[in-house]
């Protein structure tokens, strides 16, 4: 069997393939786990239950949260550490890559159905032009895929740049409580918190901000996804994952996204011939990694 994952701050969605098809797949709590060893020691008990055997594994791809370094991986909005050698000493796993999720989301665009897609923006597509993979939940996520290769980065952590009055305001506001402001500060469940928490000067979970902070939050986000894109001129489509996007998709078609994606000055004619689509499924990185696993088997 090929074991795919998907491992993020929030939630982490595992599963095992056998010849490209889902065998058992389950969804768990994060932060309930002191480690990720412990997860995987629990997804591998409810799979042995599930199957009536112990499932063997010839090769694993876990796409994670966070910059992957010589086979380790700090994940970014958890206390946890992942190590391949040691994952690979406690498991019966025959060869095993850990990738950043965001990469791993590259791998698995491809793989979507159409139904897992909302275009916002059709754009004029070029087939070989790069694409931009890029999505905001417990942080902020980017990849590039160039040459039909992802690469990996952590554009969230790049410099939050307000545009305009309000948003000089929030940075100021962000950077009086948390120093440097990244982009991540902003565009992230956290982030809309904090933008709600600017406007009212009430803190709230994420989920409860009001609209106008949900505006804000929008607004921003469509400029950080069109810097993105002006990166690589990504003809090639930007997808938008993360479960905010999914969320809040009403919102994010009413407008405020495209208006900041597009607002580049004399680059706008660039930005709008890029597609924009949302992409709907959660499921997009566990795809991506198990293409890369059964590549790799």
């Amino acid at each position: 069997m090929i074991l795919a994952g998907d491992v993020g701050g929030t939630k982490s969605l595992l599963a095992l393939f056998e010849q490209g098809t889902p065998a058992f797949e389950l969804r768990l709590a994060s932060g309930e786990f002191p480690d990720f060893e412990s997860l995987l020691a629990r997804f591998v008990d409810e799979a042995r239950a599930a199957l009536g055997t112990a499932p063997r594994i010839r090769s694993a791809c876990l796409g994670v949260a966070g910059p992957v370094r010589d086979e380790l991986v700090r994940v970014t909005n958890l206390p946890w550490t992942i190590d391949a050698s040691r994952l690979r000493s406690r498991f019966p796993i025959g060869r095993l890559e850990l990738m950043n999720d965001f990469a791993a989301a590259a791998w698995g665009v491809g793989a979507l159905a159409p139904q897992d897609l909302v275009t916002l923006q059709p754009g004029e597509p070029l087939a070989a032009a790069p694409r931009v993979v890029l999505g905001a939940g417990t942080g902020f996520g980017v990849a590039y895929v160039v040459n039909g290769v992802p690469v990996a980065g952590e554009g969230g952590h790049g410099g939050f740049a307000p545009a305009g009055v309000e948003q000089e305001a929030l940075w100021r506001f962000l950077h009086d409580r948390l120093g440097r402001v990244q982009v991540e500060d902003v565009v992230s469940g956290p982030g809309l918190a904090r933008i709600h928490e600017f406007m009212t000067g009430e803190r709230v979970a994420p989920e409860d901000a009001a609209p106008p902070a949900l505006d804000l939050f929008i607004t921003c986000f469509g400029a950080a996804a069109g810097d993105h894109a002006l990166n690589v001129l990504a003809r090639g489509g930007v997808y938008v994952c993360g479960g905010i996007a999914a969320r809040i998709l009403p919102r994010l078609a009413a407008g405020g996204f495209l208006a900041a994606f597009n607002d580049k000055g004399g680059f706008a004619e660039h930005t709008r011939r890029m597609p924009v689509h949302v992409v709907t499924s959660e499921r997009v990185a566990l795809l991506g990694a198990a293409a890369a696993a059964a590549r790799a088997a």
